[in-house]
């Protein structure tokens, strides 16, 4: 199948390439490689896709009408998986515009140009921030989505009904798929496990908002792909799935848990609740296990483990870099 993948420069996105390029498909990418962390991390991540095969990489901006237009006429995908996003709750109450004009104008955007290639699947990487101050848990897929805390949430819920209205109109067939704190490899330096594991390992203190009891839903970055790759094999004419791991974890917790692999105690600063945050995030996963065959297996413990093999080699890897400068 040829199979665009937006943001595949990405944490996820990378992955999800990789697992794509190993089964077989023709795989392009767009992404703008921008400076929301290093773009140089992103060009290791499409060298580390390379190694699986061979790839289409086109940067550009998913906001950029002309330039999308080019790659669909170029890569002419049949399906199209949109991973490029702004991400973050917290960035977003800083720059609310920008997440508005990326997230909502870009997958705008994108919908058209898959409905005048005449693209047959296009899903579409929501986020469990939709369910905003949920009531109840596990967040099911009926749950009621229209008080959102927070611009990057509102984003997604109107990125969701976007989808909903192509598919209805224009016989796209689209699953918005509601990720849940995906971690691993690759991780944004500005999400929780990779920043807590370097300050950690640093002796540097870790800042922690509220009581360290709000719950969230850590799900490993090969489980979300391994959903992923099943919503891609679904038949629907629309639909929308969680995919997390339906076991929330403490922030206390998972700090224990960090403290444990890496064999170092953390110094912990105690700040006040952020606005926007929710207090737990926690997936109903029994319509994606029944549907898409999705069964998360990595536990808390597993995944940072793998996360810390990674983290350790990429940092040898820099030193030997630096120090063949230094010698040079």
């Amino acid at each position: 199948m040829r199979i665009l993948v937006t943001g595949g420069a990405g944490f996820i996105g990378s992955h999800v390439c990789e697992r794509l390029l190993r089964e077989g498909h023709e795989v392009s990418v767009i992404d703008d490689l921008n400076n929301f962390y290093s773009p140089k991390a992103k060009l290791a991540n499409l060298e580390a896709i390379r190694r699986c095969g061979t790839l289409a990489f086109y940067r550009g901006d998913i906001t950029d009408r002309a330039a999308v237009a080019e790659v669909f006429e170029e890569s002419r995908p049949e399906a199209v998986i949109h991973l490029a996003a702004r991400a973050g709750v917290r960035p977003s109450l800083e720059e609310p515009l920008l997440y508005g004009q990326v997230n909502v104008q870009g997958t705008l955007t994108l919908l058209e140009a898959s409905r005048q290639c005449c693209t047959e699947k296009f899903l579409f990487a929501s986020s469990s921030s939709i369910y905003g101050m949920a009531n109840r848990v596990p967040f099911s897929e009926e749950d009621f989505l229209n008080l959102p805390v927070s611009p990057y949430a509102a984003t997604k819920i109107a990125g969701e009904k976007l989808a909903y209205t192509y598919a209805h109109l224009y016989g796209l067939q689209v699953i918005c798929l509601r990720f849940f704190t995906v971690y691993g490899p690759r991780q944004r330096p500005d999400l929780a496990i990779r920043k807590f594991i370097t300050m950690i390992d640093r002796g540097q203190p870790i800042p922690v908002f509220g009581d360290g009891l709000s719950g969230r839903d850590y799900t490993f970055v090969n489980d979300t792909v391994q959903g992923i790759m099943g919503a891609l094999e679904h038949d629907c004419a629309y639909d929308t799935f969680n995919l997390g791991n339906s076991h929330p974890v403490q922030l206390i917790t998972l700090i224990r848990t960090i403290e444990q692999a890496l064999g170092k105690k953390a110094e912990i600063q105690w700040l006040p609740d952020q606005p926007g945050d929710v207090p737990i995030t926690y997936a109903d996963i029994s319509k994606a296990r029944k549907l898409l065959g999705y069964r998360p297996q990595t536990s808390l413990a597993e995944g940072i483990q793998a996360f810390l093999k990674w983290h350790f080699e990429q940092s040898e890897s820099l030193a030997a870099v630096h120090g063949a400068a230094a010698g040079s």
